[in-house]
């Protein structure tokens, strides 16, 4: 009788296929869930897209938010549940805070590279006396300045180029324009 109970225990777990069973129906409702976002975005894409351009300041920022906006849609359990307006609701908040998001972080990275400006002498100067004054700086911090004010391009570029984090890019460029400023001053 033990055996035997013991045998009904163990019977699920050795029938071909049983633990599979829970992992192909959870991925069937996954592939279900997918297609009903999907269906709802096609319903919803010409207002989504109307939306995002009408906040954003370009045609790939408008393209992004939308993309987000789906993302996060395919993640969300309850979307689905919701009546339409509701629905369209929610894509245009997801929308709008992803916007507000972004326009934060660009206003905290250029408030510290505002920060950080050339003495007026400096950039009266010709080419040639850049080069010098430049040639006076050690050659990472001329290079930081040359890409930053003459390539234009952003600490967080620079950093990507130089393997460094874009906190100590501006750093450095606040050094470099201090040892620039005390050149100045001296030559005065």
């Amino acid at each position: 009788m033990k055996r035997y109970l013991y045998e009904e225990q163990q019977k699920p777990d050795t029938e071909p296929g049983h633990g599979h069973l829970k992992e192909i129906l959870k991925a069937k409702k996954e592939v279900s869930e997918f297609m009903n976002v999907t269906v709802l975005y096609e319903n919803l894409k010409d207002d989504l897209f109307r939306f995002a351009r009408s906040v954003s300041r370009h045609e790939q920022e408008a393209n992004d938010l939308v993309q987000i906006a789906l993302v996060k849609a395919w993640q969300e359990e309850k979307l689905l549940s919701l009546p339409e307006y509701k629905q369209r609701a929610w894509f245009y908040r997801v929308m709008k805070n992803q916007l507000i998001d972004e326009r934060r972080k660009e206003k905290r990275l250029t408030e510290w590279e505002d920060d950080i400006v050339l003495p007026a002498r400096v950039i009266a100067a010709d080419h040639l006396e850049i080069t010098e004054l430049l040639s006076q700086l050690p050659h990472e911090f001329s290079d930081i300045v040359f890409k930053r004010y003459w390539l234009g391009l952003s600490s967080k570029e620079i950093g990507t180029q130089l393997g460094l984090p874009d906190s100590t890019v501006r750093y450095k460029l606040r050094q470099a324009i201090s040892r620039l400023r005390k050149i100045l001053e001296e030559e005065k």
